[in-house]
Formats: structure tokens, C-alpha cells, sequence
């Protein structure tokens, strides 16, 4: 679980970065097809992306340390982690070429699967 705290702040620097990169072109109104175009969208989708997986995995770090959960995580925590780095990853993919946004279901999936055992482990407890 060290390693869903360190990735979590791995994400929370890149998505210091990322919007501090495309910060410097969202003045512009037409960028990237204009505020609702497909690509602006997907690109601040892996922005965020990048904010909300990170706080996921240290939640799920810290909660499990609060609670004492010891064993039994190993496929949440890389599930959690998969996530963390292919959500953003297809955003910027389907912002560049929209059908990347096929392979959307590995980030989901990966998480959703993560939350679902994570809460089980904890119902078990």
C-alpha cells in the first residue's frame, strides 16, 4: 500500500503539471476546436483524471491502515494503481485520436473492480 501513496503523489504532481502546461493555452478560445470540443474535453478529463485517482489511491492507503487491513489487497491496490495510470493515459490518447476512447473500460473497469473488493475486504473485517 506504500506504493498507492506514492503513486498517489505521483498523480498529484502531474496533474500539477498538466494543468499547469495546458494552462497556458486555455486563454485561447479556439484552442484545440474551443471549450466543447472533443479533445479540450478529453484533455481536461486527464487532468482531473490525474487529481481524482490520486486522491482514490491514497484514500484507499490511509483507510486501510486505519482500519488494520494487513492482507489481502494486492489485486485492489494494482487495480487502483492500473487506473491511476490509464485514465489519464487514454484521456490525452482520445484527445489526440478519438478512437482511443474504445479502451476507456480498462480504467473504468480497473477501478470499479478495485472499489468493489476494497469495500468487501472492508464488510469482512
Amino acid at each position: 500500500m506504500m506504493l498507492n501513496v506514492l503513486v498517489a503523489w505521483i498523480g498529484f504532481l502531474m496533474g500539477c503539471v498538466s494543468g499547469m502546461v495546458t494552462g497556458l493555452f486555455f486563454h485561447g478560445e479556439n484552442w484545440l476546436g474551443g471549450y466543447a470540443s472533443w479533445p479540450r474535453r478529453m484533455i481536461r478529463l486527464g487532468h482531473l483524471a490525474f487529481w481524482g485517482l490520486a486522491f482514490l489511491n491514497l484514500a484507499f492507503a490511509l483507510t486501510a491502515r486505519a482500519l488494520g487491513l494487513t492482507s489481502g489487497l494486492n489485486v485492489a491496490s494494482t487495480l487502483l494503481i492500473v487506473g491511476a495510470i490509464t485514465m489519464p493515459l487514454v484521456c490525452y490518447l482520445s484527445a489526440w485520436r478519438s478512437h482511443f476512447r474504445r479502451v476507456f473500460f480498462v480504467p473504468a473497469l480497473s477501478v470499479t473492480v478495485a472499489v468493489v473488493l476494497f469495500l468487501l475486504k472492508i464488510i469482512e473485517q
